[in-house]
């Protein structure tokens, strides 16, 4: 039995890091799914603090990377639209033009909520560009938690 969890917690966490670059996949939770699954071999233990402390992690990562694209629209000076249009887009992208619809969809939602605010075409792209640098910060964000948490499974496996 714990050569199949072993194996899963692996496979889990090979999904995970590909998780924090393809949209669809959701990365951190499928990197602390696979910590889990080796929590629960007998061989190799995690603490309930390790645990609950990368649960949380995960969690606020996965809520941040939704997030950071209405900010980095708002950094680069987006208005109340183009931050509106980005979430719009967003949610648009998400359920109707998966993967790259989480991608596209912020970005062009910040560049149309800039274009009916009455802004230039220039300052409606540069909008559309931070949604852009947060969907990246997102991602950066994404590959550090399921990275970290891939080097403790190895870690600890190893050892």
């Amino acid at each position: 039995m714990d050569f199949l969890l072993v194996f899963f917690g692996a496979l889990f966490m090979i999904a995970g890091i590909a998780g924090c670059v393809l949209p669809v996949i959701p990365g951190p939770p499928l990197s602390y799914i696979g910590l889990l699954m080796l929590h629960f071999t007998t061989r190799y233990q995690f603490s309930t603090t390790f645990l609950v402390i990368w649960g949380i992690v995960t969690v606020v990562v996965y809520v941040i990377d939704y997030l950071i694209p209405v900010w980095g629209t708002k950094r680069f000076g987006g208005s109340k639209r183009g931050v509106w249009g980005s979430l719009i887009g967003l949610v648009i992208g998400l359920f109707f033009f998966p993967p790259f619809g989480i991608i596209i969809g912020p970005f062009l939602g910040a560049v149309i909520g800039e274009l009916t605010a009455g802004k230039d075409h220039g300052s409606a792209l540069k909008s559309g560009f931070g949604s852009f640098m947060g969907f990246l910060l997102g991602t950066l964000l994404k590959l550090i938690a399921s990275g970290l948490m891939t080097w403790h499974f190895i870690k600890v496996f190893f050892t």
